[in-house]
């Protein structure tokens, strides 16, 4: 009887063991080159009706909730919640579990609100529009800060869209009727921009101190330094067959890639409403389903 470290039974164990680690590094491997699929969120916009869709990672509808007024912007919380602007009469900012009950909403004194963002403090910045604001508002809706914004839009429908409070207590809005992003500190006063962006949606601020912009009708994402410079951009013309027309949100995944959202108006029926690009320009997903909505203008990926 052979004892278990004999020659013969080493050599067999060797050989399991290669043999498994194969295997097991060809069956990621085999995962890795399956399809890209993501579960999404998104804004409904435009010809169609106004509403928030889920999806799961297949593209079936999970569910939908129709807004108390215009909602164009939102955002997914860890949770799961979804907090989005909504205006018209009336007008503020609402959260919602997943199944669409309400655990917050703020009504606005402004004319319009779209653009808003929970707070590592549990408070939420609110953009409002008319007067032109960043409104700080605590889980009571009782305001707590106001900032004001600088536009040449006496017209409030157009003022300000997304807007961000960075590390430093700043404010970064973007301001889709003038065509500029802007940073300002607490009390208003104007440290940092960049103009010449038509229609543009959001603005974002990186870990290496570049800022992501949707350039709107421009058709194309930059991302732009301190100094001004672009330093990546992505456009209509990187990729035709996605039909880009209105670079309406973007987002950055944990991988760094960006899912971006491209409202087709007046395209409707044309191109993909969102896709998924590397920073190296490749598009390595897209979501064109023409069937169940016309457009969107905000679309995000829940990650897992």
């Amino acid at each position: 009887m052979q004892s278990n470290s004999s020659p013969r039974n080493l050599l067999a164990r060797s050989f399991f063991c290669i043999f498994a680690l194969t295997v097991t590094l060809t069956s990621h491997a085999d995962a890795a080159d399956g399809p890209i699929k993501h579960r999404l969120v998104l804004a409904e916009y435009g010809k169609g009706p106004n509403r928030l869709l889920e999806l799961d990672s297949d593209g079936k509808q999970v569910w939908e909730y129709t807004p108390p007024s215009t909602t164009v912007i939102f955002e997914v919380q860890p949770d799961g919640n979804i907090l989005f602007g909504y205006g018209g009469k009336p007008t503020g900012v609402r959260e919602i579990t997943p199944r669409g009950v309400q655990v917050f909403d703020y009504v606005s004194k402004s004319m319009q609100v779209f653009g808003c963002s929970r707070l590592p403090n549990g408070n939420t910045l609110v953009a409002e529009q008319g007067p032109c604001q960043a409104v700080e508002v605590n889980s009571k809706g009782e305001v707590v800060h106001v900032t004001p914004l600088h536009t040449n839009q006496t017209e409030y429908h157009l003022q300000v869209r997304n807007i961000h409070k960075l590390a430093n207590g700043n404010i970064l809005a973007a301001h889709e009727g003038e065509g500029a992003v802007r940073e300002v500190d607490p009390d208003g006063n104007v440290l940092w921009e960049y103009t010449g962006v038509e229609n543009v949606g959001d603005a974002q601020r990186l870990e290496n101190g570049n800022t992501l912009i949707s350039c709107g009708t421009q058709k194309r994402v930059i991302e732009v330094t301190p100094d001004k410079k672009i330093a990546w951009e992505f456009g209509a013309g990187d990729a035709p067959e996605l039909n880009i027309t209105w670079v309406s949100s973007i987002q950055q995944l944990k991988n760094g890639n960006l899912i971006v959202g491209n409202f087709l108006r007046g395209q409707e029926s044309k191109g993909a409403h969102a896709f998924e690009v590397t920073r190296d320009k490749k598009v390595v997903w897209k979501w064109d389903d023409h069937s169940l909505i016309k457009s969107l203008t905000t679309v995000r990926v829940i990650e897992e």
